[in-house]
């Protein structure tokens, strides 16, 4: 007698699609049975012939609590992830207030989060160049990685050196920890910028022009050339070009133990969303050019980049405001953790013709090997949390604001129309959200350490 089966479904993994069910026992997939058989169970789900996914697992979040509850909180950013097939999140160091660079911060956040998260979450760790003598303490008490900046970041954190950089990647070797990276290289940018601020008025071009594609090239094979040298292991976070990703590939190929991810708005905007729509659209690295989202979608396919993430970085809409911060004050961050698996779900099998076994993939199984939690999360095995998400492949959809579930109903994505949409979560055996509905507990998000 199993706790929960879900039958009647298409199990979709990372090289394969099957027709089973799942017997479920105390939260983790206990059987993959064959398809027609009858199983005893408590409990019953018809998956109706959708595919199952396993748990989504978004690498990267700034979900802003404690201390930016303005822009986001775990029970408002938790519900979109679970709404949108989110499982997991890894969330960001960073607008938290004070930032999370030691154990002693990370145990207060932890208490204070745990009560308000609806799906499991992982901690990336600070990565500053105050903080240097803490990583290990970090590493000890569960943070998956360390998130640094090459490029200029925001007032509450700090960006290194390639040499503060190079030291940090020295001391992670040593416990095996995983170093991350924002690249854009700061003197790029920060010239740029003041060139453009030179003329009487910028638009939305000056802001493009300002981050321009060598500013990440340069920032990206500065970090794999030191990882090389060092042979440490790193992740390059929101790869926004294929020539990036190229670099990413042939370090790969010699050996560098380096992971990456990308963005669903990387796969599905372009800059002239930019230049049309201005500040709903900004982020760092910014969009690139249609050539570019085409060439994205490859190196997603092929593995090269082993994650699409969110980036959910929100804000209240007067912080998007251009009239009052112009273009290099606005905020820059694209909300999107309720809509990744809906869209590259649309863009990548429905528009684009790839199998869904890319999602398993990129949103799954990537993600949790590259940031050593595969074996409990990531992939639809025995043993594994039953993490799991029922797609409906026919189901169309439009997203609206009052769709969101984000403390500010705001997004990039809003207005977009696609095929194939979410239609029951699950986090370890429990439904969370059903139908684009929240029918989950506040609280059962459980902190995921990495696996030592």
């Amino acid at each position: 007698m199993f706790n929960l089966v879900i039958k009647n479904g298409k199990i979709v993994t990372a090289d394969k699609i099957i027709e089973a069910s799942l017997g479920i026992n105390n939260g983790k997939i206990a059987a993959i049975i064959t398809a027609g058989t009858e199983i005893p169970a408590e409990k019953v789900i018809d998956a109706k012939g959708n595919y199952v996914f396993p748990g989504a697992i978004d690498t990267h979040a700034h979900l802003n609590d404690p201390g930016y509850l303005w822009r986001e909180d775990y029970a408002h950013g938790t519900a979109a992830a679970g709404i949108g097939g989110f499982t997991t999140i890894i969330d960001m160091p960073l607008q938290n207030e004070p930032a999370m660079t030691d154990g002693k911060i990370l145990d207060k956040k932890l208490d204070i989060v745990s009560p308000n998260a609806y799906v499991d979450f992982c901690f990336w760790g600070g990565l500053v160049d105050y903080n240097l003598n803490q990583l290990k303490e970090l590493d000890e008490k569960g943070c998956v990685a360390f998130k640094s900046f090459i490029g200029p970041v925001s007032p509450d954190y700090v960006s290194l050196s390639i040499g503060q950089a190079k030291e940090a990647m020295e001391i992670c070797k040593e416990f095996d920890g995983r170093a991350g990276f924002h690249c854009e290289d700061y003197s790029i940018i920060k010239w740029e910028e003041e060139r453009a601020k030179r003329k009487d008025h910028n638009d939305w071009q000056d802001f493009l022009d300002s981050r321009p594609l060598i500013a990440e090239l340069i920032a990206t094979q500065n970090i794999i050339d030191v990882a090389k040298e060092v042979g440490a292991k790193v992740h390059i976070c929101h790869v926004s070009h294929p020539r990036v990703a190229e670099m990413i590939r042939q370090a790969q190929i010699e050996g560098v133990d380096v992971t990456a991810e990308t963005c669903g708005h990387y796969l599905t905007f372009t800059d002239q969303d930019v230049v049309k729509n201005g500040s709903l659209f900004k982020c760092a690295p910014p969009l690139r050019d249609a050539a570019a989202v085409e060439g994205m979608w490859e190196y997603v396919n092929n593995g090269t980049l082993s994650a699409i993430a969110s980036d959910h970085s929100p804000c209240e809409l007067s912080e998007k405001s251009e009239e009052k911060h112009g273009v290099f004050g606005a905020w820059g961050g694209i909300s999107g953790i309720q809509n990744v698996m809906q869209v590259v779900f649309s863009e990548g099998v429905v528009k684009r013709g790839y199998s869904p076994t890319l999602l398993a993939r990129s949103l799954s199984e990537g993600p949790a090997k590259a940031f050593g939690i595969f074996g409990k999360k990531g992939a639809i095995q025995v043993g594994f949390d039953a993490d799991l998400v029922i797609l409906d492949p026919e189901k169309e959809w439009e997203i609206t604001p009052e769709s969101l579930h984000y403390v500010n109903q705001i997004s990039a994505f809003v207005g977009l129309k696609g095929k194939g949409l979410p239609v029951c979560t699950l986090v370890r055996g429990e439904v969370v959200a059903q139908d684009g509905q929240l029918v989950g507990q506040k609280g059962h998000g459980m902190y995921v350490r990495k696996i030592k």
